[in-house]
């Protein structure tokens, strides 16, 4: 059996594993709360431990987001198992939202929430981690494939 959308799985488990390295590692190497300042003031790596969604939404929402990251892995696998031949952009797109929503549906299954280290203050914007990262790109991926496919003609009667 060939195994179709073949860039779909490579990106899920790029991202899949990617995200869950760095959250080793960052868990192993920090305290809880510690930073580490790569570019001072503009980027630090700082190890916080997130109950919501990405980049902090939903904060305390973690029963109701372990399941919904669940529901969108098993639908997104569904979709690369079962579905049609994808476009590269979809399968790229498809396939980093499957590994960054299987990285974060762990952490929030195992340890009740999810490890954030990417400190980005230059706009004092919300810690969040390598799988929300690829969440967004993913979806970013979409877009372009959204605007890459050709408009069915539409005939007036």
């Amino acid at each position: 059996m060939i195994l179709q959308n073949r860039l779909f799985w490579i990106a899920a488990f790029i991202a899949f594993f990617l995200d869950q390295l760095t959250k080793y590692w960052v868990v192993q190497t920090f305290k809880l709360g510690e930073t580490f300042p790569l570019i001072p003031e503009v980027f630090h790596f700082t190890y916080v431990t997130n109950t919501g969604a990405a980049f902090s939404l939903l904060s305390g929402k973690v029963e109701w987001l372990r399941w919904l990251s669940l529901g969108v892995s098993l639908g997104l696998i569904a979709l690369g198992l079962f579905g049609s031949i994808l476009s590269r952009w979809d399968q790229l797109g498809y396939g980093l939202i499957l590994g960054g929503a299987m990285g974060n549906g762990i952490d929030r299954f195992v340890l009740g929430y999810v490890v954030d280290f990417l400190d980005f203050r230059l706009i004092n914007f919300a810690v969040f981690n390598i799988a929300d990262s690829f969440i967004s790109i993913g979806i970013v991926c979409l877009l372009i494939a959204s605007f890459q496919k050709k408009p069915t003609p539409h005939h007036r009667r």
